[in-house]
């Protein structure tokens, strides 16, 4: 009994230890992972925190920079593309304040600015009001702006700024240098007190040449209004500047960006300039370790730092954001307390538990183990007695369960053989519900989607099949041999052998396989495009059978057609592109088509008709040219147009004289075919390869060579017929022009004699006075049928403004016509600088300009009625006095009036 009461004693003991131990270390355990965990999470809450503040702002500050960049990305092809035609100011002006209008306010500017120094868009003014802007030829160079009426077009104009030139501005360069889209360096607002930037784009001609830049310009103010709104609330802030100056782009902090200098010009403030040294050194411990979260401790409280770069082209800033260490720390010194109470609690706790457990821990230990032997021996009859409601007690209860479930079931195998046979029951029925629940997603696709077993029969399909297929239930389908059934033949008929069937092939070699350039036949006979996808089924390591997934391709195939067409023809002649021509010249290069002639053709007067009757009309000529080239041309010849205004001929089995009877034939058609008010010429040029040893590219340049020789030699007199042509329809549509033109000549001759002018400058003013209306070839009947412009309404006015400037247009194309082309620019305009285009006054006004506007009026008013020709000379010569010193050069005036008095 001793030595048992010692080994009691000694367990229990033993018991105590332990337990008192794993109490102790469990509690201190508990107490320090609860304090480390909550310091932990402070920690990492403050770090995700800032990091997700500095994310947020990065993300927010990159997309609002890559907006611009998407307008010019999503509007440049309408420019690039010829859709947009910049001269009709209509269509223009409409596109521009579409666009500006439905940005944000923070897009102030969207603009087109061209080669030429032409700059067209729209912008917000101070008060955010949207207006056009203008700056060609006929604003002189000079920036004006529009209001925009309800047809979102131009109204009056409400601002007249100085010479602009958007080819010197800094994001016309940057996108010029770049070659593709980027920004600008930063700029203050030319108004408003802000800083901006603008997103630039170049567009480019199909041979590569910079038409102009397009360029979205946005304000930066709103970026700081972020920064603020973001850290404000962690009482922390955020600094966003450029990373090679440092100078400042925005901040939350309230320190002005720039400053405007006495003498107007602009200083950028940098971060070196800040009262707050701890930005430069957040800053400078970025730099150096490359973290860019860290903490940031000086002196005083530590901050939680977050610095992320944002580079773009012609971009390349540093953001920096922090928040203070206190926000988040001040809730750890809480936890400590917090954490002492638990501690102490949970310790009380044990100790009361210890007794109890220890007491009844080792009594019921013995009968669990004599109740267990009788089990194993087979008397399924022991039960454990249950003393207590404990994991002991629960252990004698488990015991028992297991003795009652023993007996129960070798007294009940019947009753386990039929729950058993309910639950497989119950399991195929779910089965069943599965099966049906597959169908019911195969159903739901769009694609079809058929199986076959080894033979090729369907042991499956789903409703998107039957329907493609053209069956009215997947009972038609079911059992049949698919390769018998849809894919029996090609497209053409012939029979479609099952050995290079690739549906059989994936389910015979066991891997996947795919087409799209093969049919599917339907119920009716007909066939589709088809793209398939065939897998094998694999059971066990073997194949039993294919899964099969189709689309009807048809529309796609008709719309890859359609592409391939237009990759090698010209949208608007339909002729071979110059990529077609490439790739086919090796096709026609060969012996057997010897001896290859090649003819290049170049338009005559494109550019002149673009300029002066819109591309449409240019379109015209340029399709006009290809029908007579067409059918000057045989079955079997090539054409194709190369370029604006050049096509190339390649003629098989043609020598030089059969190629000169085309040109011959080209030649007729072009001299009786117009457009517009335009002669329609050509400028040709020939050459034929008679041997395999030539080079068909120095044939080429041969013919091209001779084109351009054409050109120079009959340039002088392809020009004299253009502007004969027009100024003859000029007068022959409007007899009254012609007779106002000669005696405009007329009179400009005899005051030039009475001027004492040289002969060459009498020549050139009688020349002016006979052309000086040429460009009123764009007015309608209706327009010229008036007899002056206080009788047009508005808009007509305007129209009719425009005749100077389009004569101009017309006298600037022409070597014989340059030295009058200003001379027709400049002839509405008034002594007084109340005339048109450009509002010059004065001796601004060439001399020659002001002589014809004398005699312009002095002829109009003199033919105006039906009364006495002296009266109505007297009225003529009054209009001239009354409007001297006004209209007209005063000097001028009083001669011509003395000179018209001496003639009869």
């Amino acid at each position: 009994m001793g030595m048992n009461s010692r080994k009691d004693f000694s367990i229990k003991n033993a018991i105590r230890i332990v337990f008192i131990l794993a109490m102790l270390l469990s509690i201190g355990g508990i107490g320090y992972l609860i304090f480390s965990g909550w310091l932990s999470s402070a920690e990492k809450t403050a770090g995700s925190i800032v990091e997700t503040i500095g994310e947020g702002i990065y993300n927010r500050v990159v997309s609002f920079m890559r907006e611009p960049d998407h307008i010019n990305d999503a509007n440049r092809k309408i420019i690039e593309n010829g859709i947009l035609d910049l001269y009709d100011e209509e269509s223009r002006d409409k596109f521009f304040v579409g666009v500006l209008s439905s940005q944000q306010e923070e897009i102030y500017s969207f603009s087109y600015g061209t080669e030429n120094g032409e700059y067209y868009g729209a912008r917000r003014n101070e008060k955010g009001v949207i207006e056009i802007m203008r700056n060609d030829v006929s604003t002189g160079g000079n920036s004006w702006y529009y209001s925009v009426n309800e047809e979102l077009t131009a109204g009056e104009r409400v601002v007249v700024a100085g010479k602009f030139d958007p080819r010197t501005r800094a994001w016309y360069k940057a996108a010029q240098e770049a070659a593709g889209p980027a920004f600008s360096p930063i700029y203050k607002h030319f108004v408003m007190s802000d800083l901006t930037i603008s997103a630039a784009w170049p567009i480019y001609d199909s041979d590569g040449n910079l038409r102009g830049v397009m360029g979205t310009h946005v304000l930066l103010s709103s970026v700081g209004a972020f920064l603020r709104d973001t850290v404000n609330d962690y009482d922390g802030y955020a600094i966003l500047f450029e990373k090679d100056t440092g100078a400042l782009i925005a901040n939350s902090t309230g320190v002005d960006n720039f400053s405007v200098l006495s003498d107007g010009t602009l200083k950028r403030n940098t971060i070196s300039e800040m009262e707050d040294r701890d930005i430069q050194q957040e800053y400078a411990q970025y730099a150096t370790s490359g973290d860019s979260i860290f903490i940031y401790g000086s002196g005083g409280e530590k901050l939680f730092v977050n610095v992320r770069e944002i580079q773009m082209p012609g971009i390349d800033w540093i953001l920096i954001s922090a928040i203070p260490e206190g926000l988040y720390m001040s809730s750890v010194v809480e936890s400590v307390y917090l954490t002492a109470l638990l501690v102490a609690f949970a310790l009380a706790v044990s100790l009361i538990a210890y007794h109890i457990v220890i007491g009844r821990l080792i009594r019921p230990i013995d009968d669990l183990l004599d109740v267990s032997a009788a089990l194993s021996s087979g008397d399924l009859s022991r039960r454990a007695e249950v003393v207590r409601n404990d994991e002991i007690g629960s252990i004698s209860e488990s015991l028992n369960r297991v003795a009652d479930k023993m007996q129960f079931l070798i007294n009940n195998l019947e009753e386990s053989v039929e729950e058993r046979t309910e639950q497989l029951y119950g399991a195929n029925v779910a089965l069943e519900e599965n099966k049906n629940q597959l169908q019911l997603i195969l159903d739901s696709t769009a694609e079809g989607i058929y199986g076959i077993d080894m033979d090729g029969r369907c042991t499956f399909c789903n409703i998107s099949s039957v329907r493609m297929l053209g069956y009215s239930s997947p009972a038609e389908l079911l059992g049949k041999n698919m390769h018998l059934q849809i894919h029996h033949s090609y497209r053409d008929g012939r029979p479609f052998p099952i050995d290079e069937c690739r549906i059989f092939m994936s389910i015979r070699q066991g891997k996947g396989f795919e087409a799209d350039d093969e049919v599917f036949w339907r119920a009716d006979g007909t066939c589709f495009d088809v793209e398939y996808h065939s897998y094998p089924q694999i059971r066990n390591g073997e194949v039993v059978g294919g899964v099969i997934t189709f689309m009807d391709i048809t529309d796609r195939k008709k719309r890859e057609a359609e592409i391939e067409y237009l990759s090698c023809h010209d949208v608007l002649t339909g002729l071979h592109n110059r990529s077609c021509f490439e790739n086919s010249r090796d096709k026609i290069d060969i012996p057997d088509n010897l001896p290859l002639s090649v003819v290049f053709a170049d338009i005559n007067g494109l550019k002149m008709t673009n300029d002066v009757f819109g591309h449409t009309a240019g379109d015209e000529l340029i399709k006009k040219s290809a029908e007579i080239l067409r059918q000057s041309c045989r079955k079997g010849d090539v054409i194709a147009r190369v370029g604006g205004d050049e096509f190339v001929i390649l003629l098989p089995k043609t020598d030089m004289g059969d190629a000169e009877k085309i040109l011959s034939q080209i030649k007729t058609g072009f001299s009786n075919a117009r457009i517009e008010a335009i002669k329609c010429s050509v400028s040709l040029g020939i050459d034929t390869k008679t041997n395999s040893y030539q080079s068909l590219e120095e044939t080429m340049a041969n013919a091209e060579n001779m084109m351009y020789r054409d050109k120079t030699i009959n340039r002088k007199s392809a020009n004299r017929d253009i502007i004969d042509t027009i100024i003859e329809t000029l007068h022959s549509k409007y007899p009254r022009e012609k007779q106002h033109s000669l005696a405009v000549s007329r009179l400009c001759g005899e005051f030039g004699i009475a001027l004492n002018l040289s002969k060459p400058e009498i020549n050139v003013l009688k020349r002016a006075g006979y052309l000086h209306d040429i460009g009123k070839i764009v007015l309608k009947e209706s327009l010229l049928s008036k007899d002056h412009l206080k009788a047009f309404t508005e808009e007509e006015r305007e129209k009719v403004k425009q005749h100077s400037v389009v004569g101009y247009r017309i006298l600037n194309l022409f070597d014989e016509t340059l030295d009058l082309a200003e001379y027709a620019y400049s002839h509405h305009e008034r002594w007084d600088g109340k005339g048109y285009p450009r509002g010059l006054e004065g001796e601004q006004i060439p001399l020659i300009a002001r002589i014809i506007s004398i005699a312009e009026t002095y002829d109009r008013v003199l033919n105006r009625g039906d009364g006495p020709f002296e009266e109505r000379k007297r009225a003529a010569l009054k209009a001239i006095k009354d409007s001297a010193g006004k209209q007209f050069d005063p000097e001028l005036a009083g001669l011509f009036v003395q000179t018209m008095d001496k003639s009869a």
